[in-house]
């Protein structure tokens, strides 16, 4: 080992004897620790909680569905089902927008609608504040404690003259500043610790961390590891910055309040006020009005379908629907469906792109934060972000449009067409078909992503709170070169 590399440890053994002297340092951070090993315990059982719950309404759904006794196949179409979006394994570690944005839709023919049940909507106020994850502690509440220990690690030195006899006595500016660096990184890694466990551990399931979570957790860890580093050289590069430890603790809490507080919270607004989002009302009243100008086929008169019959008795070498091989009124469900399944398509992706743009004004915005790019980086990373919920509606939506055909096809096939129009008493008997066609439906599935796409998706995180560590650490040695010099 060097004189230089033993001078930066005896500087760094010492400031970190200094925090173990001070008391409320201590019993900050022992809450600190605690607080984390709090958030993961609840984290993960409610996560596990939510995982039960879901799975068992789906079961019920699918029994209910499965149960229904003979039945014309276009009642099933409105009968529907429920479905339910499972969480992920790192959701108990950031859940990310899953509490919003709903976990449960129901499926019908002829209408999309939208999920519904979110944590917020059925909890108390509690929830509607934020829940405590070991996300949040790490993003929040670790900073906060790093600033009350290491804001007077240079401003105090040069307050009290000890930098200049630090001097005199052969130790470099450089030397004093990876010091007080490497003492303050070893506290940051000590706080981290518990919560990268904790990651560990809410990851651990049996094959997960091969086949599924290995990317993911390693970029959630480093994400970390990097963003609490860069908040380090910042305390550093203010404490450098200023000569009393009272103006560098005043700057650090408002640096914090600012980026932790103030801008994750104002950015949201900005997007949603620069790219208006229609709302369920306003998409619906829109869809409804699209439909009558496209077809309406329970109107014999209508020109899209009046075409459309022609177009089948032409395929099929007939001149009534009479005399088809199909039943003519499946026909046209199948038709409706797909015209009405487009039209909604269209507005998802548009109402989609709009949040797009949203979430890239925000993410510009970010550049002003780290917290709001780690935010980013963890909710991809963890599968919980808005591509996370945009995945399970579109699964959800092909779902639904594969089951209502499918129903719509039986319908044709399965259902003569004179019995479908037929009044006399025995009709609606010949309408049904065998229950047993409902249980050899497929059930949903949700289908999760893999590591890679969900590596991929939070690099853009990543590469932002790169760059914030990058420009601390050159302002941190610029402001080294001119630490002491009015001491």
């Amino acid at each position: 080992m060097s004189v230089g590399d033993r001078t930066v440890r005896l500087i760094a053994r010492d400031e970190l004897r200094m925090m173990a002297r001070n008391r409320v340092a201590v019993i900050a951070f022992a809450m600190l620790v605690l607080l984390t090993l709090v958030a993961v315990a609840s984290s993960w059982a409610h996560r596990n909680g939510v995982a039960a719950l879901r799975d068992r309404h789906a079961h019920v759904a699918e029994r209910a569905f499965d149960a229904q006794p003979d039945r014309h196949p276009h009642r099933m179409v409105h009968y529907g089902t429920f479905i339910f979006r499972p969480p992920g394994p790192l959701a108990a570690f950031d859940p990310g927008v899953d509490a919003y944005t709903g976990n449960s839709m129901f499926l019908e023919g002829h209408r999309q609608n939208t999920a519904n049940f979110g944590d917020v909507r059925q909890s108390s106020l509690l929830v509607r504040f934020g829940q405590l994850t070991p996300a949040f502690v790490l993003q929040v509440v670790a900073p906060l404690l790093l600033i009350f220990l290491g804001y007077g690690g240079l401003a105090r030195e040069t307050e009290r003259g000890t930098l200049r006899l630090l001097m005199l006595q052969g130790a470099s500016r450089r030397q004093v500043v990876r010091g007080k660096l490497l003492a303050l990184g070893t506290v940051a890694l000590i706080a981290g610790a518990p919560a990268m466990i904790g990651l560990l551990l809410i990851a651990g399931q049996p094959g997960a961390l091969a086949q599924y979570m290995l990317a993911p957790m390693s970029l959630i860890a480093l994400g970390y590891a990097i963003y609490l580093a860069a908040w380090a050289v910042l305390i550093l590069l203010v404490s450098a910055l200023v000569r009393r430890s009272r103006d560098a603790l005043l700057a650090l809490v408002a640096v914090w309040a600012v980026t932790l507080v103030l801008v994750p919270r104002v950015a949201p607004d900005l997007a949603s006020a620069a790219v208006p989002l229609a709302n369920r009302l306003q998409t619906d009243v829109a869809i409804a009005r699209d439909l009558r100008t496209m077809g309406d086929s329970h109107d014999p008169d209508d020109p899209h379908f009046a075409a459309f019959q022609q177009s089948v008795l032409a395929r099929y070498g007939v001149d009534r629907v009479e005399d088809l091989p199909v039943n003519y009124k499946g026909v046209v469900a199948m038709e409706g469906e797909r015209m009405t399944a487009s039209l909604f398509d269209r507005y998802a992706t548009d109402s989609f792109a709009a949040q797009a743009r949203q979430n890239g004004i925000v993410a510009a915005i970010g550049v002003l934060s780290p917290a709001i790019a780690l935010r980013s980086l963890s909710m991809a990373a963890a599968g919980t972000d808005v591509a996370g919920h945009r995945r399970f509606l579109e699964q959800a939506e092909a779902y639904r449009y594969a089951l209502v055909q499918r129903l719509n096809r039986m319908q044709a096939e399965g259902v003569r067409y004179a019995d479908d129009t037929a009044r006399d008493a025995g009709a609606d008997r010949r309408k049904r078909v065998s229950g047993d066609h409902w249980r050899a439906m497929p059930d949903f599935r949700f289908v999760p992503p893999d590591g890679r796409t969900l590596a991929t998706a939070a690099l853009p995180g990543l590469v932002i709170v790169v760059g914030w560590l990058a420009l601390a650490l050159t302002l941190l040695a610029l402001a080294t070169r001119r630490l002491g010099a009015r001491s």
